[in-house]
Order: C-alpha cells, then sequence, then structure tokens
C-alpha cells in the first residue's frame, strides 16, 4: 500500500483542511483510493516550520492551537518559515503548495514549484499565481524531472472543470469557453439584486468570509482573468498572459443598472471568458455582462461557481460547483494527488507487463 509523504507549504485554510482530511479519512483512502498520506514537513510564515521524517500526527497539527512561531516547540522545529529549505531537503514525495496568490509575478509560490520540481517532487497547488504565470516552464522542469505539476484547485477549488474538460470531454473539441468564476463577484451581484447598493453588499460579503479586507481582486475582475489565462491556455492551447485579457469589474454598476435588468428579465454576471478566433488567435476578457434569464449562467446565485463550455460536437456543455471553501479547495488538492497515484501506477503496470 503506497504512503505518499507529503510538505505542506503554508498552513493556512487550505492546507490546515487538507490535514484535517488526512486526520480522519487517511483509512478510508487506502480502502477506496489505494493510499495513505503522511505529513513529514510543514511550512508557514506565521507559525514557522518543521520537519518530522518518520511524520507528523495531522490530528495534533490541526487542533493545537499553536501560537507565533509554534512550530519552534515541535521536535526538529523551527519558529521561522523556511520555505526553501523544507521544500529541498524534507523527505517528502509530494509537495502541497498553497500560499498567497501573487498576480503580478507569481512569487514566492513559483519558486515554491520550481525548486520542487527541481528536486525530483510532485507538486500540487491551488494558487493562481504560478500556473497563470509560469505553467509553460513548470509543466516542462516537470517532464524533464520526471514528476507531476497539477493544479486543479487553482480555477474553480474542489470542482474539476480541467479535468472534465480535457478527460471527460476529451475528442469534443472545446473551442471556447465563459463562466462566473468568482463567487464574492457573484455574491455581492445577486445581494444588489436583493436591494443593498455595492458597498453594503462588499461589507455583507466581508463579514460573511466571501471578501477579503481588500476586496478589490474579486470586486475588479482581477481574480478571474487569472482563471481565464490558465483555462484558455490549458483548454485551448493559448499562451495568454494575464496583462493581455482585458479586464473590467463590477464596481462601476449602480442599483439602478440592476433595477433595469430586472425590468427586462436579465441579470447582471460577471464574466471570464475566451474563445478561439477565425485566425486561430485566443482572445479573453473580463466583464460584467447582461445575460437573459434563460442563459444557463443567469441562474447560478450566490458564492457558486459556473464555466459553459462551447464545444464543436456536443455545443454547450455547464459544469457548475463551489468555487470556493476550504475543505471544497482542499478536496481539489486531494483529487491532484489521486491523479499523480493513478499515474503512476498505470506506468507501473506498463513496466511490469
Amino acid at each position: 500500500m503506497p504512503i505518499y509523504n507529503i510538505a505542506l507549504i503554508g498552513f493556512g485554510g487550505v492546507n490546515r483542511a487538507l490535514a484535517e482530511l488526512i486526520a480522519t479519512k487517511n483509512a478510508l483512502w487506502e480502502r477506496d483510493l489505494g493510499f495513505r498520506l503522511n505529513i513529514v514537513a510543514v511550512s508557514d510564515l506565521y507559525l514557522g516550520s518543521v520537519i518530522s521524517p518518520n511524520g507528523l500526527d495531522a490530528k495534533t497539527l490541526v487542533e493545537a492551537n499553536f501560537a507565533k512561531g509554534g512550530f519552534g516547540q515541535l521536535s526538529g522545529g523551527r519558529a521561522e518559515a523556511d520555505n526553501e529549505t523544507i521544500i529541498k531537503t524534507a523527505p517528502a514525495d509530494i509537495i502541497v503548495e498553497a500560499t498567497f496568490t501573487n498576480p503580478k509575478d507569481g512569487e514566492p509560490a513559483v519558486s515554491h514549484c520550481r525548486w520542487a520540481l527541481q528536486s525530483g517532487k510532485h507538486v500540487v497547488t491551488t494558487n493562481k499565481g504560478p500556473v497563470a504565470i509560469a505553467a509553460r516552464e513548470l509543466k516542462a522542469l516537470a517532464k524533464a524531472n520526471g514528476v507531476y505539476f497539477e493544479y486543479e484547485g487553482s480555477v474553480m477549488s474542489g470542482t474539476p472543470v480541467i479535468r472534465m474538460a480535457e478527460k471527460t470531454l476529451a475528442g469534443a473539441e472545446v473551442k471556447g469557453f465563459e463562466g462566473i468564476l468568482n463567487g464574492t463577484s457573484n455574491f455581492v451581484l445577486g445581494r444588489m439584486e436583493a436591494g443593498l447598493d455595492f458597498a453594503t453588499a462588499v461589507k455583507e460579503a466581508q463579514i460573511l468570509g466571501y471578501a477579503e479586507a481588500d476586496p478589490t481582486a474579486d470586486v475588479e475582475g482581477f481574480d478571474v482573468r487569472l482563471k481565464v489565462v490558465i483555462l484558455a491556455n490549458e483548454l485551448l492551447r493559448a499562451s495568454l498572459k494575464p496583462e493581455e485579457v482585458m479586464c473590467k469589474g463590477i464596481s462601476k454598476l449602480s442599483s439602478s443598472d440592476i433595477e433595469t435588468a430586472a425590468a427586462t428579465n436579465s441579470r447582471w454576471k460577471l464574466i471570464g471568458s475566451a474563445a478561439r478566433n477565425a485566425d486561430g488567435t485566443i482572445t479573453g476578457s473580463v466583464s460584467p455582462k447582461l445575460l437573459p434569464l434563460e442563459h444557463p449562467l443567469a441562474g447560478v446565485n450566490g458564492a457558486t461557481n459556473a464555466v459553459s463550455l462551447n464545444t464543436e460536437l456536443l455545443g454547450s456543455v455547464t459544469i457548475t460547483g463551489p468555487g470556493a471553501g476550504r475543505v471544497e479547495t482542499a478536496y481539489a488538492l486531494l483529487s491532484d494527488i489521486v491523479a499523480i497515484h493513478r499515474a503512476q501506477t498505470a506506468v507501473a503496470t506498463k513496466v511490469a507487463a
């Protein structure tokens, strides 16, 4: 029974949720998925870093109320984060990268992924930055070192839009897509339909945990722009950069705009899209769009995400699911590990044959 040693880079909501799942689901995974996960290292800016070759108890990591630098109290621990040392030297098979997203250059996550792949370690990440900005380099690096670089959770959290399009819809010929790819902005638009003004709706989203203290990336479309780049490059084989995608958010929409839409049986939605043009080029954009109520994306409410894939053989195929959440995003990491396990098992079976 394979046991995959993993190192967690970042121990915020997502990686902490993964540790919770490991603490409670490992026996189930052993039975149903054919492997167990063993946490051998963690590095976090607030808590510090720790390496334990034999493994750290996931339940203790989750339940212990560590203060700042608290990992320094553990055997093999330090009060300071040491991401590079953890990634390069921890006896991990898989590096789980779940640090903050930097939309400008993807750092430090790009370096985290690069160090891991150069060290012959698989990488699974939910971080949009390195995928939108450096996916081509990182995928090539993974291939050169015989490992995998997986990032399903970078677009729609635990909803498997990338694998759905590439595996289940293989051969359907995806020509483009349009989607609601940010739950915060979708929630805000819904609350404005209920009568709130923009500022009040954003404040409510912050109180409920849907929006950050600085909601700019969500409401101005910057978060969606990164996701459009990821999907366009992955599904349409484009080579888009974030700055090449036109981006307009929802902050300029007024209560009057929302009311006018309702009166015409329409709804405003922040839509991220990309399509292959007649000359073969790919164009991507992010902007508020007025959708008729019969549109498949018009009925997507709250923090839910959805993508409609425009295919040659099936027409429009819409995938809907949670686009955020600790456990949901941690599931995306698990699904990436499942993909790595199955790929390695297939290779081993082929070699044995």
